[in-house]
């Protein structure tokens, strides 16, 4: 495509977008820090299920010296229900490079952004064009799916010639000092035209120049790339009653969804049922005796590589003056069930959490006789 119809292209856009352009709370007051936070919690997460995160979130830290002070888990509990709670904690530790290095500002340098944990080129160029007004591309899947149908490439978009063509281009593209607006155009264009399924081309601004559109392959643009089968999980888990208290414990600072509390249990071992697998985890991870009352619910999860099946007991200790002693856990609490609100759960325990506010559960059953 010669030079002249990308720059027709791109004023396309620019006139589209500035007609269409969608009211979102972070395009207010624009700031480093908002856009960061805005860019981070909208990776893999819908716009309308960001929103009101993202005003919780700045009601909670407003700035970046509120969120450096305060504590992992309040971050994680404000965060819960988005999952990648890996970003929430990236977010803590940048916040803290800023506070300690950086004045509590966000360096306008993008080799500096760069460094810092948890920013990518993308959330780099993002920050760099609409809170700096520097020239950098911010290319994210919707703008990977923009240019795939636009120029028709029969690859997927992540592979490395079709990303380095697709970020050249969006880079060639950029009219100067409005690196920003035409970001957000693209963006917005395949947020909103260029959708993933049943695109709106009847109303696409740059419909006259979309290669594949012309021929016929709108809708085998992007090309999926490969992905491996998830592996389906099946788990078990345990709400443990004494004296009208559940305990609840915290997940280890490694490994899978670190610093997260939830109701223990684990994994179902080949030829175990739920039951079994329950009263095994138990006595591994607290040397502790149960008494499985009933089976709460089923609660079906998917995670990004696995799925999981995620089965729920309420039950009771054997012995009432016996402690929990942990072994897979760095801390543990019996709490009210008004209190589990006051910790950040994984996706399924809060699934859970909302199941038993529904039933009868959260009464305390009786003691074993």
């Amino acid at each position: 495509m010669a030079k002249d119809h990308k720059i027709r292209i791109r004023d396309e856009i620019l006139r589209w977008f500035d007609v269409n352009r969608r009211d979102l709370p972070w395009r207010g007051e624009v700031s480093p820090y908002a856009v960061w936070i805005s860019e981070i919690m909208l990776q893999q997460t819908r716009v309308q299920a960001v929103i009101p995160y993202y005003r919780r979130w700045m009601e909670r830290f407003p700035d970046l010296g509120t969120l450096a002070a305060a504590p992992e888990e309040d971050l994680l509990k404000c965060w819960e229900g988005m999952g990648y709670y890996s970003r929430a904690r990236n977010i803590h530790k940048t916040a803290r490079i800023l506070a300690k290095d950086y004045g509590g500002e966000f360096p306008a340098d993008h080799h500096a952004l760069l460094r810092l944990p948890g920013i990518g080129s993308y959330t780099a160029g993002a920050v760099m064009s609409i809170a700096f007004h520097e020239d950098y591309p911010a290319v994210d899947g919707n703008v990977e799916r923009v240019f795939a149908r636009l120029f028709d490439i029969a690859v997927p978009a992540g592979e490395k010639n079709a990303r380095s063509f697709i970020r050249r281009t969006a880079e060639a593209m950029i009219p100067p000092g409005e690196a920003g607006r035409f970001n957000q155009a693209l963006m917005d264009l395949g947020a909103t035209i260029c959708v993933p399924r049943n695109p709106a081309c009847p109303e696409c601004p740059v419909g006259m120049f979309c290669e594949s559109l012309r021929a016929g392959t709108v809708d085998r643009r992007p090309v999926p790339a490969v992905k491996k089968p998830a592996e389906r999980i099946g788990v078990t888990v345990g709400v443990l009653f004494r004296k009208s208290r559940i305990f609840i414990q915290k997940r280890p600072a490694m490994g899978l969804l670190p610093n997260l509390w939830e109701f223990p249990g684990g994994k179902i071992s080949e030829g175990e049922s739920p039951e079994e697998a329950l009263e095994r985890e138990f006595q591994e991870e607290l040397e502790l005796g149960v008494r499985i009352v009933e089976k709460i619910a089923l609660i079906r999860h998917s995670y990004t590589t696995f799925r999981v099946s995620l089965h729920a007991f309420l039950c009771t200790p054997l012995d009432e003056a016996r402690e929990p002693v942990l072994h897979a856990a760095g801390e543990a609490r019996w709490v009210t069930p008004d209190e589990l609100d006051h910790y950040p759960f994984p996706a399924a325990n809060r699934k859970l959490i909302g199941i038993l506010r529904g039933t009868k559960a959260l009464v305390s059953p009786a003691p074993a006789s």
